[in-house]
């Protein structure tokens, strides 16, 4: 069971030294900064316990004893113990300064390779994974792992001060110096044990974390399906154990750091105090100045609150490894196929769909065999009830998903899609147009008409008003305006519509529609509709039920020779009609 343990610490040891190694890589120069720092820190307060004995011994003895003391003497200790203190705080501030500046851009760095890792996973990796834990990953696990370099310069400058600090105790008195030393290696081990009982704590919270992030993104997102079935309680209830959880492991951590912090601070007080007894007898008996001793228990003194910085770093450690850990497990993981690598490319601009089939769970066909070709510049409606496959269809053209057999040919200049749910940025309404790119001004000028969202200028600050995390600051149907003169300003080959026009008012969505035809003569539009007047504008509809093509062909000629068509047509216009009335009967209430 020792040896168990024992190669465990040694184990966590290595893992600690190959987390800083790999934290400080990225940017050593600040680091050594740091680290210079603190060993200039140590020196000065070796030299200043020096000055103590000086200032005792030349000075203030003296001054008892002989009732005179030269003012060369005075001016020239005090001169130097001012130099010493202004060098030591200098020392202080390079090591806070460039300690922070590394832990800074070091989580920054990490944090832009998680998110660069995330923006290379394809869709299909993310429907996999959990949002809140990916969230948790580049956010909190990146702070967490490097939580460690904050103290670490410090710490490295403690050894240095321990180091020396042991040197001059034991060259100022022996037995006293070697008493003193004696209690260093008994705190050191105290840090190692402290750290080996308080791993699986910060572990255990920090899977909890993510978990508990998971839980509560799923919570928001689907609070709607939550209120509609009623399951409050029992969403609460799961957050509340995952929550639970989370407390105990954190409890415990600080348990165990109450009671390792409590032994930091009372064994050297106890050993301070039982030095100065032991030097009170030394002083008596000749055998050590009494500068000596008020330089050795000064010295002691100051070495308290850096030897707790040891202990700081240390109980970091486990912390730290828990956040680098699961960060390594993400960035490790290879990027995933790209369904888009699938898909060929026609020059004519032309979209061309051959025997394709697609399942999400590998057995049950959402589309089976589609076989369909979208001609350049035409407008093409995509109708069928729920789940038909529409949205599908979409997602497979646009290349998020791979189909599982068949062949989809789009034009090499690239396709666009349009969420029914746009997602918008808390940041300026012109940088959820460009997401960060330069806009041609002409090419913006345009795709706000075609979008009917000239509105945008109309806000207080224009194109760079501030709209909100995830655009609150407009209605639904102005985010879809936005999201829409987003796709536009790409200039598209085919632009994808999964009911994107769906919160406009009837009138708006026909100009929107009639802007699309005319504006974009040369685009491809493929749009998931549910509006028999935005149907009937389109050129073409693709009628889709159960997953397989039933019609393709112009509105008016499905009306009259496709009954499933027909009635799917008058369901739409009858559930309008209801919504409509209903509406129009609660604004009078």
């Amino acid at each position: 069971m020792g040896e168990d343990a024992t190669e465990m610490s040694r184990g966590r040891l290595r893992e600690a030294f190959v987390l800083v190694r790999a934290l400080v890589r990225h940017h050593k120069r600040l680091f050594f900064t740091a680290v210079a720092g603190a060993a200039v820190f140590a020196a000065c307060t070796v030299l200043s316990a020096v000055i103590v004995r000086l200032i005792t011994d030349d000075v203030i003895a003296p001054r008892f004893n002989e009732g005179t003391v030269s003012k060369t003497r005075v001016s020239a200790v005090l001169g130097v113990l001012v130099v010493v203190g202004f060098v030591r705080a200098a020392g202080v501030v390079v090591r806070r300064t460039w300690a922070g500046r590394t832990s800074w851009r070091v989580t920054e760095r990490i944090t832009s390779q998680v998110v660069q890792r995330l923006a290379e996973q394809p869709v299909p990796w993310h429907r996999r994974q959990s949002t809140g834990d990916l969230i948790t990953r580049a956010g909190v696990d990146a702070e967490a792992a490097t939580a460690v370099l904050g103290p670490l310069p410090f710490a490295t400058g403690v050894v240095v001060l321990v180091w020396l600090s042991s040197a001059w105790l034991v060259i100022t008195d022996i037995p006293l110096g070697l008493a003193a030393v004696a209690v260093f290696p008994g705190l050191i081990f105290l840090n190692i044990g402290y750290q080996r009982r308080v791993d699986r704590y910060y572990n255990t919270a920090q899977a909890e974390l993510g978990n508990l992030s998971a839980a509560v993104h799923e919570s928001f997102d689907g609070v709607t399906v939550v209120k509609s079935f009623g399951a409050e309680g029992r969403e609460t209830e799961r957050l509340a154990q995952i929550a639970r959880r989370l407390r105990d492991a954190r409890l415990g951590a600080v348990r165990l750091r109450s009671t390792f912090e409590a032994l930091l601070d009372g064994i050297p007080t106890v050993v301070n105090a039982c030095l100065l007894v032991g030097g009170a007898f030394r002083v008596r008996d000749g055998q050590m100045t009494v500068g000596e001793l008020t330089s050795f228990i000064y010295l002691f003194t100051l070495l308290v609150f850096p030897l707790r910085l040891i202990g700081f770093a240390l109980s970091e450690v486990p912390h730290s490894l828990a956040g680098w850990n699961r960060i390594r497990a993400l960035l490790d993981q290879p990027v995933a196929p790209d369904p888009a690598r699938l898909l060929t490319h026609r020059a004519d601009g032309a979209v061309e769909l051959r025997d394709v089939h697609f399942s999400h769970d590998g057995e049950r066909d959402v589309l089976c065999g589609i076989d369909a070709t979208f001609e350049a510049g035409r407008t093409v409606a995509v109708v069928g009830a729920t789940g038909a496959g529409k949205t599908t269809l979409l997602h497979l053209i646009a290349g998020l998903i791979e189909a599982d057999s068949g062949t989809i040919a789009v034009p090499a200049a690239g396709t666009r899609l349009v969420f029914q749910e746009p997602f918008l940025l808390a940041a300026s309404v012109y940088d959820n147009i460009t997401l960060g790119k330069q806009a041609d001004p002409a090419v913006l000028d345009v795709a706000l008409a075609v979008a009917e969202a000239d509105f945008l200028r109309d806000l207080p600050n224009g194109l760079e008003t501030e709209i909100g995390e995830r655009g609150v600051g407009l209605s639904g149907g102005q985010r879809q305006r936005l999201a829409l003169a987003r796709a536009l300003a790409c200039q598209p080959a085919v632009l994808l519509l999964d009911d994107t026009t769906s919160s406009l008012d009837p009138t708006t969505e026909a100009k929107v529609i009639a802007n699309l035809r005319t504006a974009l003569r040369s685009t491809t539009v493929v749009a998931v509709a549910s509006r028999p007047s935005t149907i009937a504008l389109a050129d073409d509809v693709l009628f889709l039920e159960g997953g397989v093509v039933l019609a393709h062909g112009r509105h008016e000629e499905l009306m009259q020779t496709v009954a499933a068509y027909r009635s799917l047509i008058e369901a739409f216009e009858h559930d309008r009609a209801e919504l409509e009335s209903g509406a129009a009967a609660g604004a009078v209430s």
